[in-house]
């Protein structure tokens, strides 16, 4: 079920549990820096980056789904892309999520809404899904709490369909939706632009090409 943990993956997990134990650690002065802010109420740049690498310390919940689907996602990925595409593929889904993320803060603390952190890989999670269902879109997974197995790109369009609606409802409130929005969409983006796909090219290029790492 769970593909072969490869260094890149590997090396993020490290990181986003090593983050989470300092943020048990350093407790609320950690997450002031390093969590995404909305703008005007103590957004860094560096946020859009470091934000992706905590997550909620009141539980382990949060930390162990988004870990186990980058595991899921990220490994295969990897394996196709190599390590450096992979990484880039990755960093850039999260900020590309965290700069959603920070203009629907913006616009919601400009409506009356309280000036709420983000925090967790979510964003770049989505994006590897993204990524997973482009690559792989047949591929059949079973994931709780679905009682069938279900191809890849049918999942991409629920989750993706879910998240949507929820950002415009509020129906899942304290969930950064529109974060995971934005992963997927910057996954895509960056997918079409290693292809030479529409907005960046005609097609030329190609598909990024099968690298097997052993």
């Amino acid at each position: 079920m769970f593909p072969r943990l490869l260094p890149v993956t590997r090396n993020l997990l490290i990181a986003n549990v090593a983050v989470y134990f300092l943020q048990l650690l350093l407790g609320g002065a950690f997450e002031t820096l390093f969590a995404l802010r909305p703008v005007g109420y103590g957004f860094m740049p560096w946020q859009l980056l470091t934000y992706g690498f905590m997550h909620d310390p009141s539980g382990v919940a949060h930390l162990a789904f988004n870990m186990l689907a980058l595991w899921m996602f990220g490994s295969p990925l990897e394996q196709t892309w190599g390590a450096k595409r992979f990484l880039t593929y990755y960093l850039v889904c999260i900020v590309g999520a965290g700069l959603l993320q920070l203009g629907v803060g913006w616009w919601m603390v400009s409506s009356g809404g309280m000036p709420y952190p983000t925090l967790g890989a979510s964003g770049g999670v989505f994006g590897l899904l993204l990524g997973y269902g482009m690559l792989f879109p047949d591929n059949r997974m079973i994931i709780f709490p679905l009682p069938m197995a279900i191809r890849a790109r049918t999942l991409v369009i629920i989750y993706a369909v879910l998240a949507l609606l929820m950002g415009f409802t509020g129906l899942q409130p304290g969930v950064a939706h529109f974060a995971h929005l934005g992963g997927m969409v910057f996954g895509w983006l960056m997918i079409r632009y290693w292809r030479g796909q529409p907005p960046f090219g005609r097609g030329r290029r190609g598909p990024p090409r099968m690298r097997i790492v052993k």
